[in-house]
């Protein structure tokens, strides 16, 4: 029995020959188009190949051509099957043999045997005059791919600047009548302009929330900003990683009481003093325990521990008691809007951003980002189940403005 891969847009062709053939004992093995077929060819490597000549995307010539340009393939005899084109074309770009359709039913079987057997027919008259017209008309086609990339590379590269200006203005648009929105409420909070009722507590409480709210959103497109523009601006001066480290739990503390999640927290006492922009790494931070908040369960845990590394490295562990995250997603989480559970995010908000965002930081400040899943260790003496983030960053790095990317 032998394999026979066989290249035909038509069904009706396609039934036709797996009708003949596998009566004769060949298996058959089918593909629509030349470049599916190129592909299967390479992951089968039949006995014999049969192709149309008039086929989607690349055509039969370009197909043989191809094929003969594949070392494992190079034995294999291709024939021609095509109510289009002449023989001697055909056997001069590589084809073992022509098949004129209609197929005779009668005889294709013997004559397909023959091939497989080793037969091989011969272009007659200038082959070589006719090889160098097909390969310039192969070229012509080529180069015409090549303007129709160019030209859509163009366009999504417009598409792309676009989309950054878009990101750039409506943070600018949102951020600039927020502030003094902010200001007044603090005042009014307050009582600087006068005493509040309960009621009126509660609705000012209630716009302040929504207010945070909305900052959050707007510095997470600011965020987007940075990162498809590609830089990002550091501001470096002497902070204490420690304090970034509480000031980042105790903003997300709120948010895991709310949903009645454990927080167990390890922070040394004494001071970590290091170089850098905490403003950025404290964003980063929140980021991070924002992601671990939405993938735990109500009534689940988030550990967080601080500690040094060696001499000049500081870490930020984040675990989680959450669902954790398969292999073949964790190198892509870091990507820019790449989400794993679209579910949660509808649920509890988010654009995929937040490791990235981390790891350009903590990459930019010497460090870098690790998440295994489940948890490599315990952290804060807990071993949970679910995902461990790991922020690390170095204590006097480089000129973040130096790396950003």
């Amino acid at each position: 029995m032998a394999r026979v891969l066989h290249i035909e847009d038509d069904p009706n062709n396609r039934r036709l020959v797996q009708k003949l053939l596998g009566a004769a004992g060949h298996q058959v093995i089918e593909a629509e188009g030349g470049v599916e077929g190129i592909q299967l060819a390479r992951e089968i490597e039949p006995d014999l190949v049969l192709v149309d000549i008039n086929i989607p995307d690349l055509d039969g010539y370009e197909v043989t051509l191809r094929l003969r340009g594949i070392d494992a393939l190079r034995q294999v005899h291709i024939v021609a099957i095509t109510a289009e084109g002449d023989r001697d074309s055909t056997l001069a770009v590589g084809c073992d043999g022509f098949i004129a359709k209609p197929i005779d039913a009668a005889h294709f079987a013997d004559t397909i045997g023959q091939f497989l057997g080793g037969h091989r027919e011969w272009a007659e008259g200038a082959s070589d005059k006719l090889l160098r017209e097909r390969t310039q008309k192969i070229v012509e086609r080529l180069e015409k791919k090549i303007v129709e990339l160019s030209e859509t590379n163009q366009r999504l590269e417009d598409v792309a600047r676009l989309r950054r200006e878009f990101l750039q203005n409506v943070s600018h648009e949102l951020a600039t009548p927020m502030t003094p929105v902010v200001g007044y409420l603090r005042l009014l909070l307050n009582e600087e302009l006068g005493p509040l009722t309960d009621l009126q507590r509660k609705c000012l409480s209630s716009i302040d929330a929504s207010t945070e709210r909305l900052r959050s959103v707007v510095d997470t497109l600011l965020d987007v900003s940075s990162l498809e523009t590609g830089r990002m601006h550091y501001y470096t001066r002497e902070y204490d990683f420690r304090d970034v480290c509480s000031n980042a739990i105790e903003q997300i503390r709120p948010k895991l009481e709310e949903r009645d999640v454990s927080l167990i927290e390890r922070v040394p006492d004494e001071p970590m003093p290091a170089q850098g922009d905490p403003d950025k790494l404290l964003r980063a931070m929140v980021h991070v325990l924002d992601n671990a908040s939405k993938f735990t369960p109500t009534g689940g845990e988030v550990a967080v521990a601080v500690r040094r590394q060696g001499e000049d490295d500081f870490v930020f562990e984040v675990a989680d008691s959450g669902p954790g995250v398969r292999p073949e997603h964790i190198a892509r989480i870091m990507e820019p809007f790449y989400q794993v559970d679209g579910s949660v995010t509808r649920d509890h908000g988010g654009v995929g951003l937040g490791l990235a965002f981390a790891r350009r930081v903590t990459e930019a400040l010497g460090g870098g980002i690790e998440i295994s899943s489940p948890p490599a260790g315990a952290v804060a003496e807990r071993q949970l189940s679910g995902t461990l983030v790991e922020l690390r960053v170095c204590r006097s790095p480089e000129r973040p403005e130096a790396q950003a990317t």
